[in-house]
């Protein structure tokens, strides 16, 4: 009953990926996966930024941290398997992708995920934080982009509104006052920043595309198994990567002595680490949860409605100044979330009653 719901979704939701009547369990579910990206992405932006402040250098380390978490991972893959019944099993022999599909899609993701993570490090690295998250923005467009190609995503007045909005929102914060960092930054630096930068975002907007499209047409499964499954094979295929440039660069080296020089002590050094590892694991059970049960491009709407947050945390934990543009960034970004979600609304509304007058059709035809 639950694949034919989710093909009868795939099929007549106008490209969205929306389910046609959503139960509250499965808005608790979307919030649920909402509160983890947002939480995930600002805790994890925020650990990495006072990584490098601290005297961390190593990118190799800082991108190695951003896939490593993929163990925690495992209990949810247990927690999650479907129950075994003699139909369900049959069912899923019938419908389970072959083993060599399976090893294609998630080393694929998995070492896109892995320049992602370097490229985004990067750009971090060499560029004013207000200019990286202006460039990040770029991802939603993006992501907008292959949503129309591979995803069947079709664009309504206030879908368009949103991402305007939101992009809106993002950009205002380049127009904060960093020129003191900016000048201190070489222009070679800045330009390999730049590139490197609108490469991930572009890149991880592909990247959302391929993941819908792989549950909708590869793994087409109801359980959220899949879910955890996704996150954990292409994180642990990009960690292996990752590592491995990082003992071929020699950075692995420079370790100790990065943790004995580090500004707030060893101790600090670890937990930085460790806390940043499991906040991106908390993004992508967030991010992928959220394409999983809706689309690529909500969950980059999502994501995008955080960027403003950052600064926000910045001004209660680093003692930084929230002016104007911080504030209205940061409502701009709520007010296209909104519109977004409303939308979301009316199609419910318009399926709702539209199912009401077929189970009214049919009581009157048995009458």
């Amino acid at each position: 009953m639950k694949e034919a719901e989710e093909q009868t979704t795939n099929t007549t939701d106008g490209g969205r990926g929306f389910p046609k009547v959503v139960s509250y369990k499965r808005w608790i579910q979307i919030a649920i996966f909402t509160m983890f990206l947002l939480f995930g992405e600002s805790t994890a932006t925020m650990l990495g930024r006072l990584y490098f402040t601290k005297g961390g250098n190593s990118k190799w380390m800082a991108a190695f941290v951003q896939t490593a978490g993929f163990p925690l991972m495992f209990p949810f893959i247990f927690l999650f398997s479907p129950s075994k019944t003699p139909h369900e099993h049959h069912h899923q022999l019938v419908e389970k992708p072959s083993w060599t599909t399976l090893v294609i899609l998630y080393t694929i993701l998995g070492i896109s995920l892995a320049a992602d993570c370097m490229l985004y490090t990067f750009g971090l690295n060499f560029l004013p934080v207000s200019t990286y998250s202006l460039i990040s923005a770029s991802q939603l467009a993006f992501n907008a982009f292959f949503s129309y190609l591979l995803n069947g995503q079709k664009f309504t007045p206030f879908i368009a509104n949103s991402l305007i909005l939101l992009t809106f929102s993002s950009t205002l914060l380049v127009f904060q006052s960093d020129s003191e960092e900016t000048r201190q930054i070489s222009r070679s630096k800045y330009i390999i920043g730049f590139v490197c930068t609108v490469a991930a975002s572009s890149g991880y907007g592909l990247m959302m595309s391929i993941t819908q499209l792989a549950f909708q047409k590869i793994l087409k499964s109801t359980s959220h198994k899949v879910v955890f499954d996704m996150i954990m094979n292409q994180n642990m295929i990009a960690c292996v990567g990752i590592l491995v440039g990082l003992f071929a660069s020699g950075e692995w080296k420079d370790i100790k002595s990065e943790m004995r020089g580090f500004e707030s002590g060893s101790v600090s050094y670890i937990l930085i680490l460790v806390g940043t590892a499991v906040s991106w694991q908390v993004f992508s059970a967030g991010c992928v949860g959220l394409i999983f049960e809706v689309s690529s491009l909500f969950a980059n709407v999502i994501s995008t409605l955080g960027i403003p947050i950052v600064p926000v945390l910045g001004v209660i934990f680093f003692d930084e100044k929230l002016n104007g543009v911080k504030v209205i960034s940061m409502l701009l970004a709520i007010w296209g979330f909104v519109s977004y979600i409303y939308q979301h609304y009316l199609d419910d509304s318009k399926e709702k009653a539209k199912e009401r007058r077929i189970n009214h059709d049919r009581d009157v035809n048995l009458a």
